[in-house]
């Protein structure tokens, strides 16, 4: 039987796989629409498939505690995929991803090291490779610059999907599912309200609604499996893993647009592979 351990390793790399899938599947849909139209229907998308996998697997309702948690946590994941998807749409996403990612990391691995205590020195170099290693993977190459909106939109989306982290694991002690579907309401109210105020409430792009649906979903599978590795482990250990995720945002931008990887790059997924192991062990 494995143990919860090695499963919320599992899960942590699973979180970072399908979040960085659908963080391209989103970027790309928010290049020929407004993201903020794109983030709210793949939430409203990814919601509906939470609702009905709580209603179907859940035991019971968590604490009212833990819903507000949930809830919290969806604000400001939504505030981290705001600046994420604009980051991606309007900059190179083989930038945006990785350097988002890095914030990522670091708030809630400073906030577990505070709250739980030293994880031991092989994870903890393990965290310094990874997190170099995603700064590698945010270098395109020697020549291009760092635009001002790049950066402030990667900021902006690595606190929020930071502390979306930290609310999440205060949610999930108990639960994951219900927790998720209070953060996923939260977060379509907050979207639907922004929306309405600045008359930008309108139906997605015609020919987009795949890449729509894929983002909304992908997402929501990527909150489940983060909310089981936090549930499972350590919160530091399941946030550097799923702060992973521009390594399959990165390849899919190099995939479908060429966009170019330098030998920089390379050398963060190299890196990457190799924090895993230290991890995981």
């Amino acid at each position: 039987m494995i143990n919860p351990e090695t499963l919320a390793v599992v899960c942590g790399l699973c979180s970072a796989l399908v979040w960085g899938a659908g963080d391209f599947a989103g970027g790309f849909a928010s290049r020929r629409g407004n993201a903020l139209t794109v983030i709210l229907f793949s939430q409203l998308i990814g919601g509906t498939l939470l609702v009905c996998l709580a209603a179907a697997f859940a035991r019971s309702m968590p604490p009212v505690r833990h819903l507000l948690f949930g809830g919290l946590a969806g604000i400001f994941g939504v505030l981290g995929l705001v600046g994420l998807y604009k980051g991606l749409a309007q900059g190179r996403m083989g930038l945006v991803a990785p350097l988002s990612a890095v914030v990522t990391a670091l708030v809630p691995m400073t906030f577990s090291l505070l709250v739980e205590g030293f994880p031991g020195w092989l994870r903890t170099i393990g965290f310094g490779i990874a997190i170099t290693a995603v700064w590698f993977l945010s270098s395109p190459g020697d020549k291009s610059k760092i635009e001002p909106g790049e950066l402030r939109l990667s900021i902006l989306a690595g606190l929020g999907f930071g502390l979306f982290f930290i609310f999440m694991d205060q949610a999930s002690s108990q639960s994951v599912l219900w927790p998720l579907v209070a953060a996923r309401a939260a977060a379509i109210a907050l979207m639907f309200t922004l929306l309405a105020t600045t008359r930008q409430l309108a139906p997605p792009p015609r020919g987009q609604f795949v890449l729509i649906a894929l983002a909304g979903i992908l997402d929501t599978a990527g909150n489940a499996a983060f909310g089981m590795a936090a549930h499972l482990g350590r919160l530091d250990i399941a946030a550097i893993l799923a702060s992973l995720y521009p390594a399959s945002t990165v390849l899919l931008a190099w995939l479908v647009f060429r966009e170019g990887l330098g030998r920089r790059q390379w050398f963060g997924v190299a890196g990457a592979g190799a924090a895993l192991v230290l991890i995981a062990i």
